[in-house]
């Protein structure tokens, strides 16, 4: 058997994608879309609060294309604060306007290596934002996407010994590296939580960086040889404001 990778773990994460039934939404009437709104904005003003607070990591975006509207991101210290959030928004009237295409639950995970053996991760001041992160200083475009190691014939990444897959991330995460500043990357670990292995979070100023990183990497073993991935949503953040306008008629 081959060794398996010890991690750090931090928060759970929640991506929770919704579509918004625009039908429903302009028949109702004015005042049940207002009465809506206040509901939308009292809950994510809660939610914007934890994140400047450093209790817990929120925010929202919307989403290009037809997979989804809107995305809201969690991360909190339980799953059950989680759920709690989730549900929470579930009894707002505007979600009865929405759907849920899509949604995704993981946990932040850094190597362990990373670690320094007389300091606990969460007493460590540079491992510390990377284990809760505080999404209301991240760069405004989103990227996520969720992946697999392959597990197939002679391409069998948990059968390689852990020098070889060190390695390999090695070299893998050197072309990461070449994009620090114009990429913040967040690893969620889901193996046993979603029904892929990882979820990537990506932020940028600029969506062309999430091309040219993804791109890049294809041509590395560990993606080209060793890699599966889902599918990507890429979107903008939006404050309140920018959502009300987003949802006004």
């Amino acid at each position: 058997m081959s060794e398996p990778t010890q991690t750090i773990e931090g928060w759970y994460a929640l991506h929770d994608f919704r579509t918004i039934d625009w039908h429903a939404w302009k028949a109702a009437s004015e005042e049940i879309r207002a009465d809506a709104l206040r509901e939308l904005t009292a809950y994510t003003e809660k939610y914007r609060a934890d994140d400047q607070n450093r209790t817990g990591g929120f925010g929202v975006y919307t989403i290009a294309g037809h997979k989804a509207d809107l995305l809201f991101v969690h991360f909190r210290s339980t799953v059950s604060d989680l759920m709690d959030s989730e549900t929470e928004f579930d009894k707002t009237s505007f979600a009865t306007f929405t759907k849920k295409p899509y949604s995704y639950l993981s946990i932040v995970e850094l190597s362990s290596y990373l670690s320094k053996p007389d300091i606990a991760p969460e007493d460590d001041p540079q491992l510390l934002p990377r284990l809760r992160p505080q999404l209301s200083e991240m760069m405004p475009h989103i990227c996520f996407y969720p992946m697999n190691k392959r597990r197939s014939g002679n391409d069998n990444w948990f059968m390689l010994s852990m020098e070889e897959r060190v390695q390999l991330m090695r070299s893998h995460g050197m072309i990461g590296r070449k994009y620090a500043g114009r990429v913040t990357q967040i690893i969620t670990g889901s193996a046993g939580l979603d029904d892929w292995e990882w979820g990537v979070t990506l932020y940028a100023n600029d969506p062309l960086e999430f091309k040219k990183l993804v791109y890049e990497m294809r041509f590395d073993e560990v993606s080209a040889r060793y890699g599966e991935f889902g599918v990507f949503y890429v979107g903008h953040v939006v404050n309140d404001q920018e959502l009300v306008d987003f949802l006004q008629l």
